[in-house]
């Protein structure tokens, strides 16, 4: 697909220019250290309008209305990810993917965001776990061999070639949510159900064993793409995760 990006104006205004702006009325009250890498993120309360027009202008200026994606749930991801860059947990501090379980399996619900140079580099089809529901995710498990997926906020870790072929080993920062998702082997990998012509023939996406999978024709790009370091988000409305996320309800 076509990648949209913001022009150079904007961009260079909104990654560099806004957090100068903000810098000197929050330096005697914000003292922790800030990377230089991810200033422009704003993670806590004290950078929320920065933060939020941010979030305005990418969700914009790159399309994600016409893409399905709603912005409250850019929002959140943005939240998230500003947190973990701050807490230098990100090796990869400009990739964010988001994978909407709120969407059918039939609807393009996987995306991954370029933020530095505000791309949308993938918008591609991700089946759900088994047991989370047919053409819709609507359960959710972090419990060995449920075959349920898992919500939250991950971090990509390295690739490997397994049962599935080329895959992405994922961490689940979320306690009592997805921080078991290494030992249950929930990975990235590609999937035949998880293709256009499985789709066509069975009118929605077939189900994994909890792994969020994408098609097979892009998997190997994608994974290149996120790997080593960056931050998923896997999204749902879920009133318990909301309540419990470690990530979202943690200070900045």
């Amino acid at each position: 697909m076509k990648i949209r990006s913001l022009p150079k104006i904007t961009a260079i205004a909104l990654f560099f220019l806004l957090p100068v702006l903000v810098a000197g009325s929050l330096k005697k009250k914000f003292t922790a250290p800030i990377l230089p890498a991810i200033t422009y993120y704003l993670p806590d309360d004290l950078h929320k309008n920065s933060r939020e027009v941010f979030a305005d202008r990418l969700y914009d200026s790159i399309h994600l209305h016409e893409l399905g994606l709603q912005k409250n749930v850019l929002k959140l991801a943005l939240q998230g990810f500003s947190k973990l860059s701050l807490k230098g947990k990100l090796n990869r501090d400009s990739i964010l993917t988001i994978a909407d379980f709120s969407k059918p399996s039939r609807e393009k619900r996987f995306y991954v965001i370029d933020l530095k140079n505000a791309k949308l580099l993938f918008n591609t089809r991700v089946a759900h776990g088994r047991n989370s529901g047919a053409e819709y995710a609507r359960s959710f498990s972090n419990v060995m061999s449920s075959n349920k997926s898992s919500l939250g906020f991950y971090i990509t870790d390295q690739t490997y070639r397994g049962e599935n072929g080329y895959s992405l080993r994922l961490h689940g920062i979320e306690r009592n949510i997805n921080d078991k998702a290494f030992r249950r082997s929930i990975v990235i990998h590609g999937a035949s159900y998880a293709d256009e012509k499985f789709l066509e023939e069975k009118g929605m996406l077939g189900r994994s064993f909890g792994c969020p999978a994408i098609p097979m024709e892009e998997h190997t790009i994608i994974i290149d793409a996120i790997k080593n370091g960056s931050c998923l988000f896997i999204y749902s409305p879920d009133k318990k995760y909301f309540q419990q996320s470690t990530v979202l309800n943690s200070k900045g």
